[in-house]
């Protein structure tokens, strides 16, 4: 992507690839450094809590924010105060001056700048889409590329660093790359992208305070029964998922004998076969019928890993399922996100996209506590069954609404290379015409201006 019109694309991409890696980074030294300097799993587990909770909430709540400052300047900002609190714990650490209320304080800091930046970078794939006269399908495509990618390649770095040199200088290279994602926002973005995001609507003022800017959000989310639908299916199936990553898979890695390392191979096997389904949506996805495609690769994608656990197969047959879930996987966020794209106008993406990702992520931080508490009481493969039952019955319920039927009614061809400044959220022209062409563990998500879904 070398071209004028392809810059802004390239810059939103490489902006979220390199903040992303530094939150994977982060999310592998944060841990470790917890537990070499406490060694309290307990305490573990409230650092994790105070970076995930402040991330939905405020990723929620600045909504408002973003669409009226415009996504450039807030994800610019955010990536500038995170990097500065992932700094502050370095420096403090090498002071002595770091006990955990202040640890904590400075993860929640971290947390709470990460949700609206990543929000920010995510609303401004329709008008990078648009400028580069690209389907969304094919845009958020190679933004899913983009997260796989980060979140394959930075825990390997995160990993890496702490075996070399400790958990501190790994969470140094993530303020690094956080600072370096703003040095990209700041330098290659043009100064006018994102502005149409922040530009009111045609039935909007300037002028309007915060929680009018909120409430709209919500009446719009709430006039919209299929964003509706595809919030409450994936806020189960994240659910499962967190509960997956946190605790089913390393207590079946623990039981089974397997360890950590078959696990950790399934992780990457399963994020590289997603980059290279991402990589594939980005291609045809535009040309393929959504609804079926989304439903084969959730199927594909989410239940035969709790069903596999379950039962002691091969290590070849368990290796086959994650690659393949991965490779389906891909496809889920591309889908997912050019819908939503599609129905939310644009001066509404901020507001409506981050109430999206926070619902949906609202049961993330559930989902290791209510699976630790059931294994504890029924064991790991009634679990794990139960699991897999569950994420079929959600997208076996969810899946027969009417409301799915609208996700082939209109489709966005080739944008003009012009941001538009309010309608619909497409990358183009939405026109109606029959559907015949055309995330979120870690495989976590993303997650998006839109929802996000975590495999």
């Amino acid at each position: 992507m070398t071209g004028g019109r392809f810059r802004p694309l390239a810059g939103v991409l490489a902006a979220t690839a390199v903040a992303l890696t530094g939150t994977r980074v982060s999310a592998i030294a944060l841990p470790w450094y917890v537990l070499v300097t406490t060694g309290s799993a307990a305490w573990t587990g409230v650092v994790a809590f105070a970076e995930m909770v402040p991330y939905v909430l405020v990723k929620a709540l600045t909504g408002p924010l973003v669409d009226r400052v415009g996504p450039r300047r807030i994800s610019l900002a955010a990536d500038v105060v995170s990097a500065v609190a992932a700094g502050a714990v370095v420096l403090l650490d090498a002071l002595g001056a770091l006990p955990m209320g202040a640890l904590i304080a400075l993860v929640v800091v971290i947390g709470a700048g990460r949700g609206p930046g990543d929000l920010a970078k995510e609303i401004m794939i329709p008008e990078a889409a648009g400028r580069a006269g690209m389907p969304l399908e094919r845009a958020t495509g190679l933004m899913g590329v983009t997260e796989r990618l980060a979140q394959t390649v930075g825990p390997a770095a995160g990993g890496a660093v702490v075996g070399l040199f400790g958990a501190l200088p790994s969470l140094g290279l993530s303020a690094v790359l956080f600072a370096l994602g703003s040095m990209v926002v700041g330098l290659v973005l043009p100064r006018g992208m994102g502005h149409s995001a922040g530009t009111p609507g045609p039935a909007t003022g300037s002028d309007e305070g915060y929680w009018r800017r909120f409430g709209e959000g919500m009446a719009f989310l709430r006039g919209e029964p299929l964003l509706l639908t595809v919030i409450a299916m994936v806020c189960v199936t994240n659910l499962l998922d967190a509960a997956f990553g946190q605790v089913l898979g390393p207590v079946w890695a623990k039981e089974s004998g397997h360890g950590p390392v078959l696990l950790g191979l399934c992780g990457s096997v399963m994020g590289l076969t997603a980059v290279g389904g991402s990589l594939v949506a980005a291609a045809v996805a535009h040309r393929l019928p959504r609804r079926p495609v989304l439903f084969a690769a959730f199927l594909i994608a989410g239940p035969p890993r709790f069903l596999l656990l379950a039962f002691d197969l091969p290590v070849v047959a368990i290796v086959a399922v994650f690659a393949v879930g991965g490779f389906c996987g891909g496809f889920l966020n591309p889908i997912l996100g050019a819908v939503s794209f599609e129905r939310v106008p644009r001066h509404l993406l901020g507001r409506v996209g981050g109430l999206q990702t926070s619902l949906s992520y609202v049961g993330v931080p559930l989902g290791g506590l209510l699976a630790g508490a059931a294994v504890t009481v029924a064991g790991l493969a009634p679990v794990l069954l139960a699991c897999g039952a569950a994420y079929v019955l959600a997208l076996g319920l969810t899946g027969l609404r009417p409301e799915w039927r609208e996700m082939d009614r209109l489709r966005a061809g080739p944008a003009p290379a012009g941001p538009a400044t309010d309608g619909p959220a497409t990358a183009g022209t939405a026109t109606a015409r029959p559907a015949t062409d055309g995330p979120a563990p870690d495989g976590s998500a993303g997650a998006e201006g839109r929802v996000g879904v975590r495999e």
